[in-house]
């Protein structure tokens, strides 16, 4: 029996080192795309899936993921004078209401499922989501709204899985295939970070997870994985054969925004979405085209 999806938490404790400068004193999470922060897009996407309580996994100097929803008075109250009323209604659809977000640091950076753990408090025994905040996709059902109508139906762990070329396989966790429908996939195992020779498939997970608590108790045990830190992957791993577990290939394009090159990718693609920008980005995309 599935438990109901209501929780998420958004590891983002890390340093943004790929960014500096502008990281040196923002958090990598408040870069924006358009105008947008990352950890906007993230949060609306976990709101579209039917999310009502976030758990924010932060770091030192990052108090400002949280302000981003806070109510702004002094702002509200300058807009209201100018009669600013679509920047107001921008304003109201981001906050977010009393309580649904909470914050707990992760003071030293031991990985990724070190810093889901840190929010074991928070699930408290329940399913919960997790979102990477440096990964943008973009879909017309959003890709977590997708992953919980499978949790709906199957129950277990269900992750967001895309292929990606063999001789990348060193950069994701990868999938061990039990059975591929095309759509859905069963799996066998999970590998983080294989070598393209020793990896089960080409089938990546790409920072959408929906997880069931048992991974709690998993990552209890602190053991160390790919690149000394505690993996994710590698508790995931413990729980397969102890319920349903399934890989899903959604439906949309994914942003690496952690990378400089994916990042400038995503504000040119989610720009050509808002119909007062694109024909100004088209036309200037065309003037560079041949340089």
């Amino acid at each position: 029996m599935t438990t109901p999806l209501r929780k998420a938490v958004i590891p983002a404790a890390g340093l943004g080192t790929r960014f500096l400068p502008a990281t040196k004193a923002m958090p990598k999470e408040m870069l924006t795309v358009v105008d947008k922060p990352l950890i906007q897009y993230v949060v609306e996407e976990a709101r579209a899936a039917g999310i009502e309580e976030f758990c924010i996994v932060t770091g030192r100097g990052k108090i400002s993921l949280v302000d981003h929803f806070d109510v702004a008075y002094e702002l509200e109250a300058t807009l209201r004078e100018r009669n600013k009323t679509a920047a107001l209604e921008q304003l109201a659809a981001m906050s977010a209401k009393e309580g649904s977000i909470v914050t707990v640091r992760q003071q030293v950076p031991h990985g990724l499922g070190h810093a889901v753990w840190c929010a074991r408090a928070f699930t408290a025994g329940e399913a919960f989501a997790v979102l990477l905040p440096d990964v943008l996709v973009m879909a017309e059902t959003p890709c977590l709204a997708q992953l919980a109508d499978v949790y709906r139906q199957t129950g277990g762990n269900v992750l967001a899985v895309e292929e990606v070329p063999r001789e990348h396989t060193n950069r994701y966790g990868i999938l061990d295939v039990a059975s591929d429908d095309g759509r859905l996939v069963e799996v066998r195992g999970l590998v983080e970070k294989p070598k393209p020779e020793d990896a089960p498939s080409n089938l990546s997970i790409i920072g959408r997870y929906i997880l069931v608590p048992e991974v709690m108790a998993a990552l209890e045990a602190q053991e160390r994985g790919a690149g000394g830190e505690i993996q994710l992957t590698d508790a995931m791993a413990k729980l397969i054969g102890k319920g349903p577990f399934h890989g899903l290939r959604y439906q949309g394009r994914q942003y690496d925004c952690g990378d400089k090159a994916g990042f400038i990718e995503a504000q040119i693609a989610f720009g050509l979405q808002r119909p007062e920008l694109a024909d100004a980005i088209r036309g200037f995309l065309k003037a560079y085209s041949g340089h």
